[in-house]
């Protein structure tokens, strides 16, 4: 919660689906920021940051998820690697404590 001058707000939580409509009416540019502003009671800030993430993220809704499934799998190869070296070492060094020849 933020807090100014001993009133407590509340911080508003908007929804994917208000994101886009306000981004949406930014990028057409048919009228003013300050107009979209006081239309749908979001700061200019606010807005052009939605638009700007929607404009960052519009070539991934081409993708056909396919980016996304490729930057998951490398993630989990990147954990299973890590995990087999370090079962590696922790195989040699019972082997070293043991005495085990192999």
């Amino acid at each position: 919660m933020l807090k100014q001058k001993g009133v407590q707000l509340q911080r508003r939580k908007f929804t994917k689906e208000f994101k886009a409509k306000v981004a949406l009416e930014a990028i057409k540019g048919q009228r003013t920021a300050n107009e979209i502003a006081q239309e749908f009671g979001v700061h200019i800030n606010q807005i052009n940051l939605w638009k700007k993430q929607l404009l960052e993220a519009a070539p991934e809704v081409f993708s056909n998820g396919k980016t996304q499934e490729a930057k998951r799998m490398e993630v989990e190869r990147d954990q299973l690697y890590r995990k087999v070296g370090q079962l590696q070492v922790e195989v040699d060094w019972l082997k070293k404590k043991t005495g085990s020849p192999t």
